[in-house]
């Protein structure tokens, strides 16, 4: 119990600090996970990076959800998430029964955007310093920020990923491979069967279900699930999908949406907790939980589902190299 507290203090004091964005998020638990607590190694993390950016959904709260499980398990897992959202849950939470009462002013908001600013580039400067030692690596990222910024579409940064892992493959193959990795997260095969069952069932189901039923509570989960399970890039892509189907939709109005997201980008914490600002505008407290639970529980599934494989495969010497790319 001592070390779940612990684990769940540590995720909540990032939580409360973490401004910024996903870039920076990165930067804050390689600082904290990484170099100061040492959990896991500079390999391990970036290849959970790695796999977390091509996996739809939240990718910095799925790299927080996979420590948690690399240092605790699952329920390990589930408590650094709920430290690292708890935080920008309850603001934005407060400030949309707020502005639902009192109506007050929300200009300040674009202010603190300035800040974040900085946040990030120091964030992305410590990580660079570390996880990029040689020119070649330099390059690889050099090479996928043109991608990602010529190609403005969701797409890009797996398109990208994908591109420097094959050519690491060829460039780095004369290069000695890592020893073999110890297994970081003990989940069996078996659960990761059931979470991608899961996962995928509710894909299916929910839309049918919502298309039966006039129930806003189905419609909300449906929504926020699929935004969730599809959605590429983060929080920022995630914005036009929640448009059409909530201010689309009639759920919330174009005011209401939009003062959130600035309030969303504001606070520290996941982006992806504008859900739980959408619904609190719809169904208050209840309503903040059941949407921030359907929007991140895909993300979470898929993770659960896919580490168990991908553990092993990443052991191979090939596989390595294109990592490392």
């Amino acid at each position: 119990m001592k070390g779940y507290v612990h684990l769940f203090l540590i995720a909540l004091r990032l939580g409360c600090t973490s401004f910024g964005g996903p870039t920076a998020h990165l930067g804050y638990f390689y600082d904290e996970y990484v170099k100061r607590r040492q959990w896991l190694t500079d390999a391990q993390y970036t290849h959970l990076v790695a796999l977390c950016q091509f996996l739809p959904g939240p990718a910095s709260s799925q790299v927080g959800f996979g420590i948690g499980v690399a240092k605790a398990g699952l329920i390990g897992g589930i408590i650094s998430f709920l430290g690292f959202t708890l935080p920008s849950v309850l603001i934005l939470v407060i400030f949309a029964s707020l502005l639902q009462t009192s109506g007050m002013d929300m200009s300040w908001v674009n202010g603190l955007k300035i800040v974040a600013v900085a946040v990030v580039l120091n964030a992305i400067l410590g990580m660079a310093q570390k996880l990029l030692p040689d020119m070649k690596t330099k390059l690889f990222a050099l090479f996928t920020l043109v991608v990602t910024v010529l190609i403005a579409h969701p797409a890009s940064q797996v398109l990208a990923l994908t591109l420097v892992g094959l050519i690491g493959l060829f460039v780095f193959k004369h290069e000695q491979g890592e020893t073999t990795q110890v297994r970081l997260f003990q989940i069996r095969r078996s659960v990761g069967i059931s979470a991608l069952i899961l996962f995928f069932s509710l894909l299916i189901v929910l839309p049918i279900a919502n298309a039966l039923s006039e129930s806003s509570w189905i419609a909300m989960i449906d929504h926020f699930y699929r935004s969730g399970a599809l959605v590429f890039g983060g929080g920022h892509v995630v914005l036009p999908l929640l448009e059409g189907a909530f201010v689309g939709g009639k759920m919330i109005s174009a005011d209401d949406f939009i003062t959130g997201y600035a309030l969303a980008q504001a606070v520290p914490g996941p982006l992806f907790t504008f859900a739980s600002y959408i619904g609190t505008v719809m169904s208050g407290w209840l309503g903040a939980i059941v949407a921030t639970l359907a929007i991140f529980l895909p993300a979470f599934l898929l993770l659960v589902g896919v580490l168990p494989f991908w553990e092993r495969v990443q052991n191979n010497m090939h596989m390595r190299k294109i990592l490392k790319g």
